[in-house]
């Protein structure tokens, strides 16, 4: 198994057993999980991890939280606005590999908004699976304020807070598959 610092070369998100995530608090007492269903990328390293570009494009209407209404709500200007925001996408600004950490920084654009925001990514592995394939696994998260991007849908409780937490952590399962 290849460590973190020895990837090279060019890797496809494997959208099957790639998840990317998001978690909210709902009425401040539990949390909604959710996920997009629709997306594609690509990382692309030079001779070290430095000089890697990674891009993400996601499909804004695919949000899934298991709830149809909820779903349809998210898709509406109060929230993603899918009708004029089509995608979501990632763009890397700076990528550092320490130890088995890989901190990606980046531009994340969302409602037509870039702000910046770094994930550190813990490294699961590699390895060759059944069908010939090497295959990498990260895992990381980040906490994000809905507001920064105009997702500003609120409604007040009779006992403070909002509906909707203004905080969101986003949460990214990668599994990416080298190419020839």
């Amino acid at each position: 198994m290849a460590n973190l610092n020895e990837l090279n070369g060019t890797y496809t998100l494997d959208t099957t057993h790639t998840q990317i995530g998001f978690v909210a608090r709902h009425a401040m007492v539990t949390k909604v999980r959710g996920r997009f269903a629709e997306f594609e990328g690509t990382a692309s390293t030079g001779e070290n991890l430095q000089d890697a570009k990674i891009n993400i494009v996601i499909q804004a209407a695919s949000v899934n939280s298991g709830n149809a209404d909820r779903d349809g709500h998210m898709q509406t200007a109060d929230f993603f606005d899918t009708e004029n925001f089509k995608t979501i996408t990632f763009d890397s600004t700076n990528v550092v590999a320490s130890g088995e950490t890989l901190t990606v920084t980046g531009d994340l654009t969302i409602k037509g908004i870039t702000r910046s925001v770094t994930v550190d990514f813990d490294f699961m592995g590699a390895a060759q699976d059944p069908f010939g394939n090497e295959r990498v696994g990260l895992e990381g998260s980040v906490v994000v304020n809905r507001k920064d991007w105009n997702i500003d849908f609120d409604v007040p409780l009779a006992t403070g807070g909002l509906l909707v937490s203004e905080k969101i952590t986003l949460e990214f399962e990668i599994s990416a598959i080298k190419q020839a």
